[in-house]
């Protein structure tokens, strides 16, 4: 199965989460920089920050050296966090929506309904069935992902191949985690408190930046609360 992939537009993303069920008392916004006076402009409080960056060799073999690191050295890993595994291609920006808001249904309203059966029932799944389960979701959760992928600006079609990727940031368990559903693991990226989640995520993201010195397609967003 392969999808039409999500522009990384607040007000498509925002359309997106309200179709599934969030209150729309939390949305994205654009994160327009990454030094201090640029964060200080993004609403508090910001509970995930999604990166959208260009997949390139030097970040595909950055990843594996990555991975490497952690099988041997090994990380902490929050008990209760979700993770989701991406079975569908160029779902990449649902995944990282479902990882934002998974991880913070203590502080996020979900109106009942499809996606908030998915989360309780997949509580206790592993992160493969959880992917399993969310591809069988094609006539909830997926044909909303369609319906909002059409109302972007760029046309795109869903068996091209797709250079860009979302990941989420998020806070767990004091905890900075960067979640990517096409990877193995989480990665543990160190400490940090929900008041500096965004500050510390972005640190990451500019690593992501400097790897790619002659790249700029990156875009940031934080999710946060709203303010109308």
């Amino acid at each position: 199965m392969s999808l039409l992939p999500l522009e990384s537009n607040p007000d498509v993303l925002n359309k997106f989460l309200q179709k599934l069920g969030v209150s729309d008392k939390w949305s994205l916004v654009d994160v327009f920089g990454l030094d201090s006076d640029s964060l200080e402009w993004v609403p508090r409080p910001v509970i995930s920050v999604i990166l959208l960056f260009p997949i390139s060799e030097t970040y595909q073999s950055f990843a594996e050296k990555q991975v490497d690191e952690i099988k041997e050295k090994g990380q902490t890993l929050t008990p209760d966090l979700y993770y989701v595994k991406q079975m569908v291609s160029n779902a990449c920006g649902t995944v990282a929506l479902i990882h934002s808001v998974a991880n913070n249904s203590d502080q996020i309203q979900i109106a009942d309904g499809p996606f908030k059966k998915l989360l309780e029932e997949s509580q206790n799944m592993t992160p493969t069935e959880r992917g399993e389960l969310l591809q069988k979701s094609a006539d909830v959760i997926m044909e909303a992902h369609r319906e909002l992928a059409n109302e972007g600006q760029t046309t795109a079609n869903p068996n091209d191949e797709v250079n860009h990727h979302f990941v989420a940031f998020i806070h767990k368990g004091g905890h900075l985690f960067e979640l990517d559903g096409r990877k193995e693991f989480p990665i543990n990226h160190g400490n940090t408190l929900p008041e500096t989640l965004l500050e510390d995520a972005a640190k990451v993201c500019r690593e992501y930046i400097e790897r790619e010195a002659n790249n700029h397609n990156f875009t940031i967003m934080a999710l946060t609360a709203s303010q109308n």
